[in-house]
C-alpha cells in the first residue's frame, strides 16, 4: 500500500520507500526523502522565490533522466507557481514550480529529482542577485585544481569589493557563488566572463575559459554562462543523480585551501546534517541582504 502522510496540512501520497535510488551504496528513495526533510530549513531558504527546474531520475543515477521546467501533471493545485518570460530566443515562456515551504518540497523530492534554480528570484526575473563560477575539471584535473582557481577567484572578487562562497558542485567540480545587488543578467554575465578570461591570463596551463572540448584536459574550465537569465545551477543541499547520493554541498574556505585529494571535498547525504550541525548553512551570506553588493563598474 502507498503510504499517505500528511504535511503541514497538506496529504502526500509518498511512493516506494523501500526502492534502491543508488545501487552503490543501497540508497533508498525513503533515505532520500528523510535527508530532504532533515535539510529542509537550509534547503529551502535557496529555493524559496526561484522557479525550480527538475532533473528527474525515477530509477536512480542509472536509469532515464530527464529534465523539465514546466510544471509536472499532476501537481496539487496548493504548489506555488510562477510564470517565467522567456530569455533567450531557444526558450518558450514557461510556468514553473516555486518550492516554498516544508510539503511542497517533500512533495517534490518524492518525483526523484535534482533542483537546479536560476540567479534570480521569480518577481524580478532576470535580475540577478547572485552570481556563480562553475569550476569544471577537464580529467586528469580533479576539484583539487578547481580549488586552486577558486582562491584566485576569491582574492580576484575581493579586490572588486565583492564576496565569494565555495560549494562542491555535487559531481566533480566546484561552484563559487557571490550576493550582489540586483543586477541585469546580462551584465553580470559580461563580468563574470571577464573573471573568467582574466584566470585563464593568469594562471595558464591551468585554467580555461572556453568550453573547447579539445582544450579540456587537465585544465578547468572556468564557466561563467551560467549566469545567463535562461540558464540555471544545482542549488545548494540538492542530491545528484550520481553513483553515490553526492550532495551540492557548502564549504568553508579553509577546507578549499587544504584540499589535496578529491575525497575530501565529496560529500554524501548522511554527512550533511553533522555539517550544518557544526557549521550552520556556510551560505547564509547569499540571503542575507546585508552582503550583497553592486557589480562593480567595467575598468576602462
Amino acid at each position: 500500500m502507498t503510504p499517505i502522510t500528511e504535511v503541514e496540512g497538506r496529504r502526500l501520497t509518498l511512493s516506494n520507500l523501500d526502492k534502491v535510488l543508488y545501487p552503490a551504496t543501497g540508497f533508498t528513495k525513503g533515505e532520500a526523502l528523510h535527508y530532504y526533510a532533515s535539510t529542509a530549513g537550509s534547503l529551502l531558504a535557496h529555493l524559496h522565490n526561484r522557479p525550480v527546474s527538475f532533473l528527474r531520475f525515477p530509477d536512480g543515477p542509472d536509469g532515464q533522466r530527464f529534465f523539465t521546467k514546466n510544471v509536472p501533471p499532476g501537481t496539487p493545485s496548493w504548489v506555488h507557481t510562477a510564470d517565467v518570460p522567456r530569455h533567450s530566443d531557444d526558450q518558450a515562456a514557461a510556468t514553473q514550480v516555486l518550492v516554498q515551504d516544508l510539503a511542497s518540497l517533500m512533495w517534490a523530492a518524492n518525483l526523484v529529482t535534482e533542483f537546479h534554480t536560476p540567479q534570480w528570484q521569480a518577481d524580478a526575473p532576470g535580475q540577478a542577485d547572485r552570481m556563480v563560477f562553475d569550476l569544471d575539471p577537464g580529467a586528469p584535473a580533479t576539484v583539487v585544481e578547481c580549488c586552486e582557481v577558486a582562491r584566485w577567484l576569491r582574492e580576484r572578487l575581493a579586490a572588486d569589493g565583492l564576496a565569494g562562497y565555495p560549494k562542491t558542485s555535487g559531481s566533480k567540480g566546484l561552484h563559487v557563488l557571490v550576493p550582489l545587488e540586483p543586477t541585469p543578467s546580462e551584465k553580470v554575465t559580461a563580468y563574470a566572463k571577464e573573471l573568467a578570461v582574466e584566470a585563464e591570463g593568469e594562471l595558464p596551463g591551468l585554467a580555461l575559459h572556453r568550453m573547447t572540448r579539445s582544450l579540456r584536459p587537465g585544465k578547468v574550465f572556468v564557466d561563467y554562462s551560467q549566469n545567463a537569465a535562461a540558464k540555471t545551477t544545482a542549488t545548494p543541499y540538492t542530491l545528484r543523480a550520481r553513483r553515490e547520493p553526492t550532495v551540492s554541498t557548502p564549504v568553508t574556505w579553509d577546507e578549499v585551501e587544504s584540499c589535496t585529494d578529491p575525497a575530501q571535498l565529496s560529500f554524501v547525504a548522511t554527512e550533511i546534517a553533522p555539517r550544518l550541525q557544526r557549521y550552520g548553512d556556510l551560505l547564509g551570506p547569499l540571503i542575507n541582504l546585508n552582503r550583497a553588493r553592486p557589480l562593480p563598474r567595467k575598468r576602462r
